[in-house]
Protein backbone atom coordinates (compact mmCIF):
# COMPACT_ATOMS: atom_id res chain seq x y z
CA UNK A 1 0.00 0.00 0.00
CA UNK A 2 3.05 1.74 0.70
CA UNK A 3 4.51 1.54 -2.46
CA UNK A 4 1.63 1.99 -4.33
CA UNK A 5 1.32 5.57 -2.55
CA UNK A 6 4.71 6.44 -3.11
CA UNK A 7 4.69 5.36 -7.31
CA UNK A 8 1.52 7.47 -7.44
CA UNK A 9 3.27 10.43 -5.69
CA UNK A 10 6.55 10.64 -7.77
CA UNK A 11 3.76 10.19 -11.00
CA UNK A 12 2.34 13.26 -9.73
CA UNK A 13 5.47 15.13 -9.21
CA UNK A 14 7.28 14.44 -12.62
CA UNK A 15 5.20 17.45 -14.38
CA UNK A 16 6.38 19.57 -11.76
CA UNK A 17 9.64 19.17 -11.69
CA UNK A 18 9.85 19.32 -15.54
CA UNK A 19 8.16 23.05 -15.21
CA UNK A 20 11.08 25.16 -14.71
CA UNK A 21 12.77 23.31 -17.45
CA UNK A 22 10.38 24.04 -19.59
CA UNK A 23 9.68 27.01 -18.69
CA UNK A 24 12.69 28.30 -19.27
CA UNK A 25 12.64 26.66 -22.88
CA UNK A 26 9.97 28.49 -23.63
CA UNK A 27 11.30 31.24 -22.30
CA UNK A 28 14.21 31.06 -24.21
CA UNK A 29 12.60 30.59 -27.74
CA UNK A 30 10.15 33.12 -26.76
CA UNK A 31 13.70 35.69 -26.50
CA UNK A 32 15.08 34.18 -29.27
CA UNK A 33 12.06 35.12 -31.84
CA UNK A 34 11.85 38.60 -30.30
CA UNK A 35 15.61 39.38 -31.12
CA UNK A 36 14.87 37.74 -34.59
CA UNK A 37 11.99 40.15 -35.61
CA UNK A 38 13.81 43.16 -33.97
CA UNK A 39 16.56 42.07 -35.98
CA UNK A 40 14.44 41.63 -39.29
CA UNK A 41 13.55 45.00 -38.86
CA UNK A 42 16.73 46.51 -38.36
CA UNK A 43 18.03 44.85 -41.82
CA UNK A 44 14.37 45.53 -43.93
CA UNK A 45 14.45 49.34 -42.73
CA UNK A 46 15.59 52.47 -39.79
CA UNK A 47 13.17 52.56 -37.16
CA UNK A 48 10.71 56.21 -38.24
CA UNK A 49 11.30 59.07 -36.90
CA UNK A 50 8.57 60.07 -33.52
CA UNK A 51 6.37 62.54 -34.76
CA UNK A 52 3.27 61.46 -32.38
CA UNK A 53 3.61 63.10 -28.91
CA UNK A 54 -0.02 63.36 -28.55
CA UNK A 55 -0.40 59.55 -28.90
CA UNK A 56 2.66 58.51 -26.24
CA UNK A 57 5.83 60.55 -25.08
CA UNK A 58 9.29 58.69 -24.77
CA UNK A 59 10.40 58.16 -21.28
CA UNK A 60 12.76 61.11 -19.59
CA UNK A 61 15.80 58.82 -18.62
CA UNK A 62 15.68 61.04 -15.69
CA UNK A 63 12.47 59.52 -14.84
CA UNK A 64 13.52 56.09 -15.11
CA UNK A 65 16.58 56.72 -12.94
CA UNK A 66 14.90 57.72 -10.23
CA UNK A 67 12.11 54.86 -10.60
CA UNK A 68 14.75 52.21 -10.91
CA UNK A 69 15.84 51.84 -7.46
CA UNK A 70 12.47 50.74 -6.53
CA UNK A 71 12.00 47.88 -9.48
CA UNK A 72 14.83 46.33 -7.28
CA UNK A 73 16.33 47.28 -3.98
CA UNK A 74 13.27 49.17 -2.05
CA UNK A 75 9.96 46.34 -3.26
CA UNK A 76 8.08 46.85 0.12
CA UNK A 77 4.55 47.25 -0.30
CA UNK A 78 4.06 51.24 0.92
CA UNK A 79 1.02 50.52 2.59
CA UNK A 80 2.68 48.08 5.53
CA UNK A 81 3.03 50.02 8.15
CA UNK A 82 5.38 47.11 10.78
CA UNK A 83 8.46 47.34 8.72
CA UNK A 84 11.37 49.40 7.10
CA UNK A 85 10.07 47.92 3.52
CA UNK A 86 6.93 50.00 3.49
CA UNK A 87 7.71 53.02 5.33
CA UNK A 88 11.02 53.33 2.30
CA UNK A 89 8.44 52.89 -0.23
CA UNK A 90 5.59 55.03 1.83
CA UNK A 91 8.04 58.18 1.66
CA UNK A 92 8.95 57.32 -1.91
CA UNK A 93 4.73 57.43 -2.47
CA UNK A 94 3.84 60.47 -0.38
CA UNK A 95 7.31 62.12 -1.88
CA UNK A 96 6.20 62.00 -5.68
CA UNK A 97 2.16 62.95 -4.65
CA UNK A 98 3.73 66.25 -3.34
CA UNK A 99 5.56 66.78 -6.69
CA UNK A 100 2.51 65.77 -8.44
CA UNK A 101 0.79 68.19 -6.13
CA UNK A 102 3.25 70.95 -6.37
CA UNK A 103 2.72 71.08 -10.44
CA UNK A 104 -0.69 72.46 -10.51
CA UNK A 105 -0.94 74.43 -6.97
CA UNK A 106 -2.73 71.72 -5.43
CA UNK A 107 -2.41 70.29 -1.72
CA UNK A 108 -0.82 66.53 -1.26
CA UNK A 109 -3.76 65.08 0.73
CA UNK A 110 -5.76 66.19 -3.10
CA UNK A 111 -3.59 63.88 -5.33
CA UNK A 112 -5.00 60.11 -5.95
CA UNK A 113 -2.69 57.73 -7.43
CA UNK A 114 -4.57 56.13 -10.35
CA UNK A 115 -3.74 53.74 -13.55
CA UNK A 116 -3.67 56.80 -15.84
CA UNK A 117 -6.37 59.44 -17.07
CA UNK A 118 -9.16 56.94 -18.66
CA UNK A 119 -9.31 55.85 -14.69
CA UNK A 120 -9.09 59.04 -13.68
CA UNK A 121 -11.55 60.55 -16.17
CA UNK A 122 -14.14 57.33 -14.99
CA UNK A 123 -13.81 57.57 -11.42
CA UNK A 124 -14.43 61.70 -12.18
CA UNK A 125 -17.41 61.08 -14.11
CA UNK A 126 -19.04 58.46 -12.59
CA UNK A 127 -18.27 59.04 -9.02
CA UNK A 128 -19.28 62.50 -8.61
CA UNK A 129 -22.93 61.61 -10.45
CA UNK A 130 -23.72 58.61 -8.55
CA UNK A 131 -22.74 60.29 -5.40
CA UNK A 132 -25.22 63.31 -6.11
CA UNK A 133 -27.74 61.42 -7.86
CA UNK A 134 -30.62 61.47 -5.23
CA UNK A 135 -30.41 65.09 -6.15
CA UNK A 136 -29.26 66.18 -9.21
CA UNK A 137 -28.78 63.83 -12.25
CA UNK A 138 -27.78 66.26 -15.27
CA UNK A 139 -23.68 66.44 -16.22
CA UNK A 140 -22.73 68.08 -18.99
CA UNK A 141 -19.90 67.82 -21.50
CA UNK A 142 -18.23 68.80 -24.67
CA UNK A 143 -18.68 66.74 -28.08
CA UNK A 144 -15.05 66.76 -28.62
CA UNK A 145 -14.34 65.07 -25.14
CA UNK A 146 -11.96 62.01 -25.44
CA UNK A 147 -13.66 59.12 -26.26
CA UNK A 148 -12.98 57.88 -22.60
CA UNK A 149 -15.54 60.78 -21.00
CA UNK A 150 -18.33 60.14 -23.92
CA UNK A 151 -18.34 56.40 -22.80
CA UNK A 152 -18.30 57.28 -19.27
CA UNK A 153 -21.14 59.55 -19.97
CA UNK A 154 -22.93 56.97 -22.20
CA UNK A 155 -22.85 54.72 -19.13
CA UNK A 156 -24.58 57.33 -16.74
CA UNK A 157 -27.05 58.00 -19.41
CA UNK A 158 -28.17 53.91 -19.26
CA UNK A 159 -28.16 54.41 -15.17
CA UNK A 160 -31.23 56.99 -15.97
CA UNK A 161 -29.23 60.64 -15.78
CA UNK A 162 -29.47 63.27 -18.25
CA UNK A 163 -26.37 64.21 -19.99
CA UNK A 164 -25.86 66.98 -22.03
CA UNK A 165 -23.36 67.13 -24.98
CA UNK A 166 -22.76 70.72 -25.82
CA UNK A 167 -21.36 71.29 -29.43
CA UNK A 168 -18.05 73.56 -30.42
CA UNK A 169 -17.53 76.37 -32.57
CA UNK A 170 -15.74 75.75 -35.66
CA UNK A 171 -12.42 76.91 -33.76
CA UNK A 172 -12.73 74.04 -31.62
CA UNK A 173 -13.96 76.30 -28.57
CA UNK A 174 -16.42 76.26 -26.01
CA UNK A 175 -19.20 78.88 -26.53
CA UNK A 176 -19.39 80.23 -22.61
CA UNK A 177 -22.67 81.33 -23.02
CA UNK A 178 -24.58 78.15 -24.66
CA UNK A 179 -22.23 76.46 -21.45
CA UNK A 180 -24.04 78.73 -18.78
CA UNK A 181 -27.44 78.59 -20.23
CA UNK A 182 -27.41 74.88 -20.54
CA UNK A 183 -26.51 74.56 -16.31
CA UNK A 184 -29.50 73.49 -14.47
CA UNK A 185 -30.76 72.92 -10.91
CA UNK A 186 -30.07 69.27 -10.79
CA UNK A 187 -26.47 69.60 -12.72
CA UNK A 188 -24.17 68.25 -10.79
CA UNK A 189 -21.03 67.73 -13.11
CA UNK A 190 -19.29 69.93 -15.94
CA UNK A 191 -16.51 68.63 -17.72
CA UNK A 192 -14.57 69.70 -20.38
CA UNK A 193 -10.62 69.09 -21.59
CA UNK A 194 -8.53 71.25 -21.12
CA UNK A 195 -6.38 70.90 -24.45
CA UNK A 196 -7.56 68.60 -26.76
CA UNK A 197 -5.79 65.55 -27.68
CA UNK A 198 -6.42 65.55 -31.57
CA UNK A 199 -6.66 69.33 -32.59
CA UNK A 200 -4.40 71.08 -29.61
CA UNK A 201 -7.18 73.61 -28.97
CA UNK A 202 -6.82 75.12 -25.73
CA UNK A 203 -10.36 76.04 -23.75
CA UNK A 204 -11.18 78.73 -21.91
CA UNK A 205 -10.69 76.89 -18.24
CA UNK A 206 -10.76 79.96 -16.32
CA UNK A 207 -13.70 80.89 -17.18
CA UNK A 208 -15.26 77.67 -17.36
CA UNK A 209 -14.96 77.29 -14.00
CA UNK A 210 -15.80 80.57 -12.42
CA UNK A 211 -19.18 79.84 -14.35
CA UNK A 212 -19.47 76.50 -12.67
CA UNK A 213 -18.48 77.98 -9.20
CA UNK A 214 -21.05 80.47 -9.41
CA UNK A 215 -23.48 78.11 -10.49
CA UNK A 216 -22.65 75.66 -7.40
CA UNK A 217 -21.73 72.77 -10.21
CA UNK A 218 -18.64 70.47 -9.99
CA UNK A 219 -16.57 71.44 -12.44
CA UNK A 220 -14.04 68.38 -14.09
CA UNK A 221 -11.41 69.02 -16.90
CA UNK A 222 -9.27 66.23 -18.62
CA UNK A 223 -5.95 67.68 -18.66
CA UNK A 224 -4.02 64.91 -19.67
CA UNK A 225 -2.68 66.48 -22.60
CA UNK A 226 -2.05 70.25 -20.49
CA UNK A 227 -0.44 69.11 -17.36
CA UNK A 228 3.47 70.00 -17.56
CA UNK A 229 2.89 71.90 -20.63
CA UNK A 230 1.29 74.88 -19.83
CA UNK A 231 0.58 76.12 -16.42
CA UNK A 232 -2.14 75.25 -14.58
CA UNK A 233 -3.68 77.10 -11.38
CA UNK A 234 -6.36 74.73 -9.46
CA UNK A 235 -7.29 77.88 -7.27
CA UNK A 236 -7.58 79.93 -10.17
CA UNK A 237 -9.09 78.45 -12.48
CA UNK A 238 -11.66 77.08 -10.02
CA UNK A 239 -10.90 73.50 -10.71
CA UNK A 240 -12.61 70.50 -8.65
CA UNK A 241 -11.09 67.55 -10.20
CA UNK A 242 -8.36 67.19 -12.86
CA UNK A 243 -7.50 63.57 -14.96
CA UNK A 244 -3.45 63.13 -15.24
CA UNK A 245 -1.75 60.77 -16.96
CA UNK A 246 2.09 59.65 -17.03
CA UNK A 247 3.21 59.02 -20.17
CA UNK A 248 1.98 62.35 -21.77
CA UNK A 249 4.58 63.93 -19.30
CA UNK A 250 7.72 62.06 -20.60
CA UNK A 251 6.49 59.24 -17.42
CA UNK A 252 5.57 55.93 -17.59
CA UNK A 253 2.38 53.88 -18.43
CA UNK A 254 -0.07 52.86 -16.34
CA UNK A 255 -0.01 55.55 -13.81
CA UNK A 256 -1.79 58.64 -13.38
CA UNK A 257 -3.48 60.99 -10.82
CA UNK A 258 -6.74 62.70 -10.23
CA UNK A 259 -6.89 66.02 -8.20
CA UNK A 260 -10.00 66.17 -6.19
CA UNK A 261 -10.59 69.02 -4.35
CA UNK A 262 -10.86 69.25 -0.20
CA UNK A 263 -12.55 72.70 -0.06
CA UNK A 264 -14.79 73.05 -1.07
CA UNK A 265 -15.31 69.54 -0.87
CA UNK A 266 -16.07 67.27 -3.69
CA UNK A 267 -17.56 63.53 -2.74
CA UNK A 268 -17.09 60.51 -4.96
CA UNK A 269 -18.55 57.36 -5.21
CA UNK A 270 -15.79 54.94 -5.50
CA UNK A 271 -15.30 52.86 -8.89
CA UNK A 272 -13.37 49.94 -7.23
CA UNK A 273 -13.43 48.91 -3.78
CA UNK A 274 -11.05 46.53 -1.68
CA UNK A 275 -8.29 47.84 0.84
CA UNK A 276 -9.48 51.14 1.09
CA UNK A 277 -5.85 52.53 -0.05
CA UNK A 278 -6.29 56.65 -1.63
CA UNK A 279 -8.50 57.58 1.24
CA UNK A 280 -10.84 54.83 0.11
CA UNK A 281 -11.05 56.45 -3.71
CA UNK A 282 -8.94 53.99 -5.07
CA UNK A 283 -8.42 50.71 -3.29
CA UNK A 284 -5.38 48.41 -4.52
CA UNK A 285 -1.58 48.98 -3.73
CA UNK A 286 -0.39 51.46 -5.62
CA UNK A 287 2.85 50.81 -7.52
CA UNK A 288 5.55 52.74 -5.86
CA UNK A 289 8.00 52.80 -9.11
CA UNK A 290 5.54 54.11 -11.56
CA UNK A 291 4.22 56.72 -9.00
CA UNK A 292 7.76 57.79 -8.37
CA UNK A 293 8.41 57.79 -11.97
CA UNK A 294 4.86 60.13 -12.33
CA UNK A 295 6.59 62.36 -9.61
CA UNK A 296 9.57 62.78 -11.11
CA UNK A 297 8.09 63.47 -14.73
CA UNK A 298 6.06 66.33 -12.91
CA UNK A 299 9.02 67.66 -11.07
CA UNK A 300 11.00 67.75 -14.28
CA UNK A 301 7.83 69.35 -16.16
CA UNK A 302 7.67 72.36 -13.60
CA UNK A 303 11.09 73.22 -13.80
CA UNK A 304 11.69 72.66 -17.63
CA UNK A 305 8.16 73.70 -18.30
CA UNK A 306 9.00 77.19 -19.80
CA UNK A 307 11.96 75.87 -21.85
CA UNK A 308 9.75 73.00 -23.62
CA UNK A 309 6.93 75.03 -24.44
CA UNK A 310 9.43 78.00 -26.15
CA UNK A 311 11.16 75.08 -28.01
CA UNK A 312 8.72 73.32 -28.55
CA UNK A 313 6.77 76.59 -30.20
CA UNK A 314 9.62 77.62 -32.68
CA UNK A 315 9.21 73.54 -33.94
CA UNK A 316 5.68 74.05 -34.55
CA UNK A 317 6.09 77.34 -36.60
CA UNK A 318 8.95 75.97 -38.48
CA UNK A 319 6.78 72.75 -39.56
CA UNK A 320 3.65 74.57 -40.07
CA UNK A 321 5.52 77.71 -42.51
CA UNK A 322 7.60 75.04 -44.27
CA UNK A 323 4.61 72.83 -45.11
CA UNK A 324 2.19 75.69 -45.56
CA UNK A 325 4.55 78.08 -47.89
CA UNK A 326 4.65 74.99 -50.42
CA UNK A 327 1.55 73.30 -50.62
CA UNK A 328 -1.80 75.33 -51.34
CA UNK A 329 -4.97 73.91 -49.96
CA UNK A 330 -3.72 72.47 -46.26
CA UNK A 331 -5.88 73.82 -43.41
CA UNK A 332 -5.13 74.03 -39.84
CA UNK A 333 -8.08 72.23 -37.56
CA UNK A 334 -8.76 74.02 -34.72
CA UNK A 335 -8.01 77.99 -33.44
CA UNK A 336 -4.83 79.34 -34.83
CA UNK A 337 -4.52 81.35 -30.95
CA UNK A 338 -5.87 78.97 -28.07
CA UNK A 339 -4.00 75.79 -28.93
CA UNK A 340 -1.18 73.84 -27.20
CA UNK A 341 1.35 74.44 -30.30
CA UNK A 342 3.15 70.67 -30.01
CA UNK A 343 -0.04 69.65 -31.60
CA UNK A 344 -0.75 70.24 -35.07
CA UNK A 345 -3.90 69.10 -37.16
CA UNK A 346 -3.54 69.64 -40.85
CA UNK A 347 -6.35 68.60 -43.49
CA UNK A 348 -4.59 68.15 -47.01
CA UNK A 349 -7.00 69.05 -49.77
CA UNK A 350 -6.93 66.07 -52.49
CA UNK A 351 -5.10 63.48 -50.85
CA UNK A 352 -6.16 60.38 -48.57
CA UNK A 353 -5.09 60.90 -44.97
CA UNK A 354 -4.68 57.25 -44.86
CA UNK A 355 -2.33 57.05 -47.78
CA UNK A 356 -0.22 59.92 -46.61
CA UNK A 357 0.33 58.18 -43.69
CA UNK A 358 1.21 55.03 -45.63
CA UNK A 359 3.30 57.64 -47.55
CA UNK A 360 5.62 58.84 -44.99
CA UNK A 361 5.94 55.27 -43.44
CA UNK A 362 9.53 56.49 -42.26
CA UNK A 363 7.85 59.21 -39.93
CA UNK A 364 5.10 58.03 -36.82
CA UNK A 365 2.41 60.63 -37.33
CA UNK A 366 -1.25 59.68 -36.89
CA UNK A 367 -4.62 60.73 -38.28
CA UNK A 368 -6.08 61.55 -34.85
CA UNK A 369 -6.68 60.02 -32.14
CA UNK A 370 -4.64 56.87 -31.08
CA UNK A 371 -7.39 55.16 -28.91
CA UNK A 372 -9.76 55.77 -31.92
CA UNK A 373 -7.34 54.79 -34.75
CA UNK A 374 -8.43 51.38 -35.77
CA UNK A 375 -11.60 52.92 -36.91
CA UNK A 376 -11.82 54.42 -40.60
CA UNK A 377 -14.45 56.62 -39.43
CA UNK A 378 -13.46 60.55 -39.55
CA UNK A 379 -12.34 61.90 -36.44
CA UNK A 380 -15.47 62.90 -34.68
CA UNK A 381 -13.81 66.03 -33.32
CA UNK A 382 -13.13 67.15 -36.98
CA UNK A 383 -16.86 66.42 -37.50
CA UNK A 384 -17.81 68.61 -34.48
CA UNK A 385 -15.80 71.23 -35.72
CA UNK A 386 -17.84 71.49 -38.75
CA UNK A 387 -15.23 69.78 -41.37
CA UNK A 388 -16.04 68.05 -44.44
CA UNK A 389 -16.07 64.53 -44.77
CA UNK A 390 -13.45 64.48 -47.36
CA UNK A 391 -11.02 66.66 -45.04
CA UNK A 392 -12.14 65.07 -41.90
CA UNK A 393 -10.68 61.84 -43.91
CA UNK A 394 -7.49 64.16 -44.87
CA UNK A 395 -6.18 65.20 -41.62
CA UNK A 396 -2.86 64.48 -40.02
CA UNK A 397 -1.48 64.86 -36.64
CA UNK A 398 1.84 65.88 -35.84
CA UNK A 399 3.01 65.77 -32.79
CA UNK A 400 6.36 67.63 -31.41
CA UNK A 401 7.64 67.29 -27.98
CA UNK A 402 10.55 67.36 -25.85
CA UNK A 403 12.90 65.49 -27.66
CA UNK A 404 11.93 66.47 -30.90
CA UNK A 405 15.09 68.06 -33.13
CA UNK A 406 15.39 70.99 -36.13
CA UNK A 407 16.46 68.24 -38.50
CA UNK A 408 13.25 65.77 -37.55
CA UNK A 409 10.43 68.78 -38.11
CA UNK A 410 12.57 69.56 -41.48
CA UNK A 411 12.58 65.84 -42.89
CA UNK A 412 8.92 65.57 -41.81
CA UNK A 413 7.88 68.78 -43.57
CA UNK A 414 10.10 68.36 -47.11
CA UNK A 415 8.67 64.43 -46.92
CA UNK A 416 4.88 65.61 -46.32
CA UNK A 417 5.44 68.13 -48.99
CA UNK A 418 6.83 66.02 -51.79
CA UNK A 419 4.35 62.94 -51.15
CA UNK A 420 1.52 65.25 -51.00
CA UNK A 421 2.41 66.41 -54.43
CA UNK A 422 2.79 63.10 -55.41
CA UNK A 423 -0.64 62.22 -54.02
CA UNK A 424 -2.37 65.24 -55.34
CA UNK A 425 -0.55 64.67 -59.26
CA UNK A 426 -2.49 61.20 -59.15
CA UNK A 427 -6.13 62.55 -57.99
CA UNK A 428 -8.57 63.52 -60.69
CA UNK A 429 -9.97 65.82 -58.00
CA UNK A 430 -7.22 68.11 -57.63
CA UNK A 431 -7.12 68.09 -61.50
CA UNK A 432 -10.75 68.97 -61.91
CA UNK A 433 -10.09 72.18 -58.68
CA UNK A 434 -7.46 73.10 -60.64
CA UNK A 435 -9.49 73.61 -64.04
CA UNK A 436 -11.79 75.52 -61.89
CA UNK A 437 -14.43 73.05 -61.20
CA UNK A 438 -16.69 73.34 -58.03
CA UNK A 439 -16.79 69.56 -57.12
CA UNK A 440 -19.78 70.24 -54.58
CA UNK A 441 -21.22 71.39 -57.59
CA UNK A 442 -21.09 67.96 -59.02
CA UNK A 443 -23.80 65.71 -58.32
CA UNK A 444 -22.10 62.18 -57.94
CA UNK A 445 -23.83 58.98 -59.27
CA UNK A 446 -23.28 55.56 -58.32
CA UNK A 447 -22.90 52.44 -60.63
Amino acid sequence: MLASGRTVSSRLLRPTAWLPLRLSSERAAASFAQKELIKKHEQDEPRPLYMDFQATTPMDPRVLDAMLPYQVNYYGNPHSRTHAYGWESESAMETARKQVADLIGADPREIVFTSGATESNNMAIKGVARFYKAKKRHVITTQTEHKCVLDSCRILESEGFDVTYLPVQNNGLLDLELLEASIRTDTSLVSVMTVNNEIGVKQPIKEIGQICRSKGVFFHTDAAQAVGKIPISISDWKIDLMSISGHKIYGPKGVGALYVRRRPRVRLEPIQNGGGQERGLRSGTVPTPLAVGLGAACSIAQEEMEYDHQRVSMLANRLVQKVMSEIPDVIMNGDPEQRYPGCINLSFAYVEGESLLMALKDVALSSGSACTSASLEPSYVLRAIGADEDLAHSSIRFGIGRFTTEEEVDYTAEKCIEQVHRLREMSPLWEMSQEGIDLKSINWTQH
